[in-house]
C-alpha cells in the first residue's frame, strides 16, 4: 500500500487549497480513509474521514470549512477559509485499526504534504 500527498502549499489566511492523496495497493485497505495534521510542536490531529458507506465526518475545529471527499481510491480534502492555525503537515491514512473513526490509529499512512497559512 503506498499513499501519496499533494496540493499543499503557502496561503494566505481566508484562502483555500485542495489536498489530494492517491493510493496504491488492495481496495479492501480503503474502507476507511482520514486527513490528519500535525502542527509543529503539537500531538497529531484527526481532521476528517470517510468510511465505506460514503459517510464523512469532520474535527469540530474544520466544521464548515474543510470538505472531504473520495473518488475512487483516492481521497481529497478541500479547505476553505483558512486560518494560521490550520498550518502544518497534513497526512494521508488508510485503514482504521477498529471503528472507522478519527480517535483510532490507521495501518497506512503518507509521507505528508506542507500547508502553511500566513
Amino acid at each position: 500500500v503506498q499513499l501519496v500527498e499533494s496540493g499543499g502549499g503557502l496561503v494566505q489566511a481566508g484562502g483555500s487549497l485542495s489536498l489530494s492523496c492517491a493510493f496504491s495497493g488492495n481496495t479492501r485497505n480503503t474502507h476507511c480513509m482520514a486527513w490528519f495534521r500535525q502542527a509543529p510542536g503539537k500531538e497529531r490531529e484527526g481532521v476528517a474521514f470517510v468510511d465505506g458507506t460514503g459517510n464523512t465526518a469532520v474535527a469540530d475545529s474544520v466544521e464548515g470549512r474543510f470538505t472531504i471527499s473520495k473518488a475512487g481510491t483516492n481521497l481529497y480534502l478541500q479547505m476553505d477559509s483558512l486560518k494560521p492555525e490550520d498550518t502544518g503537515m497534513y497526512y494521508c491514512a488508510a485503514e482504521s485499526l477498529g471503528f472507522c473513526r478519527l480517535d483510532v490509529d490507521f495501518r497506512y499512512w503518507g509521507q505528508g504534504t506542507q500547508v502553511t497559512v500566513s
